[in-house]
């Protein structure tokens, strides 16, 4: 999921620095998106792995 949020980000930087603003807008918004999930997901299994299993 890192890996997509990466892609779009340079999408996006790319697409920017063209001139498309918005096709940079959106991947910029689908980008941030996905790294927010991911950082949640990784959170939670984080804290999932911590616990007991007895």
């Amino acid at each position: 999921m890192l890996y997509y949020a990466l892609v779009f980000l340079v999408i996006a930087l790319i697409a920017g620095f063209l001139g498309f603003a918005g096709i940079a807008g959106a991947t910029y918004g689908i980008a941030k998106i996905l790294f927010f999930v991911f950082l949640i997901l990784c959170v939670v299994s984080f804290f999932m792995g911590r616990r007991n299993r007895t």
